[in-house]
């Protein structure tokens, strides 16, 4: 059983809460940090957490936790690891690790360095539909991986300092970008490099001064692409889906908005619907489990598993640091309008990887660009000559 200390008692601490709570039913929240004596004692009482404190210190040096989870601002996420690491707690961050790859990287240093254990929370490679479609990546049931595509669009985040530049970081790319961008890594495969990113991001509806809506590519050393698509602007709820495309097939997921629960209500004693939702009347979607939808039950499940075995979780720090690493390219490519590279200080994949290659023979002289049977009956072939370059066609009437 885990002994946990909650740092922060807003939004996302009550989704970990609540999975906490739940799934494996033997952890224990013992301690609450909020910023305000307030909210943490409201905390405590919901959740019958013995501690509540408006100091940080206190709660993570509480004689009876072993684990911290940091569900606080972004601009909070160094100092509290740092005093986990001083405290030799073990650490579980929610995402983004850093607002900079800089402040990611001495996280990262800092935890290894001590030896503690560090989980990085990006649910959003736990949810149930994308492990399975990462199993079928993993067998080979698409082939090589060309193009990844995540896309997270919402009306807005919930708190106050999310609208901050400076306490966030940044806007919908450091928020949701974090999510599409491992997402992606993790199709391609975490191991395949990330080497530099093209970007476009601009405040197009909310009062701020970051981003609210961006498109950014990543590209990737063997050639693969990921691709993002962020927005706080969208309306009509929480939009999550997937497609990846590989040589061999295709996969698109549709994490949250449409996932076949259709209600139709007057709003009428119906209140909450599921978490971005715009409204509580008329045609709504409801989502039948969001903590296990969204992926924060295999995502405890993992960490605390790992803990219990001292091995290392799914996600880690490390994981955390690369995907602020891609991040700080985007923002530099915002400004340029140019491919960035990525600098990545630190990287334990494979190097030198070859391009991806799935072209497939004819016959000896030839490749095969594509077969098909026309609506007519026809087998057509298009071909390439390997010497001459020249493209032709093969009809087979039958």
């Amino acid at each position: 059983m885990r002994k946990v200390a909650m740092l922060g008692s807003g939004f996302i601490a009550r989704f970990y809460a609540d999975s906490l709570t739940g799934l494996r039913s033997k952890d224990q929240i013992v301690s609450i940090y909020s910023r305000t004596e307030k909210n943490a004692q409201k905390f405590a009482e919901d959740y019958n957490v013995p501690h509540y404190t408006s100091d940080m210190v206190a709660s993570i040096e509480n004689e009876e936790v072993d684990t911290v989870i940091i569900s606080l601002p972004n601009h909070q996420h160094e100092e509290a690891v740092m005093a986990c690491v001083k405290a030799g707690k073990g650490v579980l961050c929610t995402k983004p690790l850093g607002r900079t790859a800089e402040e990611a990287l001495r996280m990262l240093r800092a935890v290894e360095e001590a030896g503690v254990f560090h989980g990085y929370l990006e649910d959003l490679v736990y949810t149930p539909k994308y492990l399975k479609a990462l199993e079928s990546v993993q067998k080979g049931a698409l082939g090589n991986i060309l193009w990844a595509r995540s896309r997270e669009a919402h009306p807005g985040p919930h708190s106050e300092w999310f609208w901050d530049k400076e306490l966030a970081g940044g806007g919908c790319i450091l928020d949701l970008g974090c999510h599409c961008i491992q997402i992606g890594r993790g199709y391609i495969g975490k191991d395949i490099r990330p080497v530099e990113v093209m970007c476009w991001a601009d405040t197009q509806v909310k009062p701020i001064d970051a981003e609210d809506h961006a498109i950014g590519m990543v590209r990737y050393e063997n050639g693969a692409i990921g691709q993002f698509e962020v927005s706080w602007t969208f309306r009509g709820g929480l939009d999550l889906r997937d497609e990846v495309m590989g040589s061999e097939g295709t996969i698109w997921i549709n994490n949250f908005l449409r996932t076949g629960f259709d209600m139709f209500t007057s709003g009428e004693g119906y209140d909450y619907v599921a978490e971005k939702a715009e409204t509580n009347k008329g045609w709504i979607f409801p989502v039948g489990d969001e903590l296990h939808d969204l992926g924060y039950n295999f995502m405890f499940t993992d960490m605390f598993n790992a803990m219990d075995n001292g091995t290392e979780p799914s996600e880690t720090f490390y994981d955390g640091y690369i995907v602020n690493a891609i991040m700080d390219a985007a923002y530099r490519s915002v400004d340029s309008k140019k491919w960035e590279p990525i600098e990545l200080e630190v990287w334990r994949g494979r190097e030198n990887v070859e391009k991806i290659s799935s072209q497939r023979d004819y016959d000896e002289d030839h490749y095969l660009v594509k077969e098909e049977t026309t609506h007519y009956g026809a087998k057509k072939l298009i071909i390439k000559n390997k010497e001459t370059g020249k493209i032709s066609e093969i009809i087979d009437e039958g």
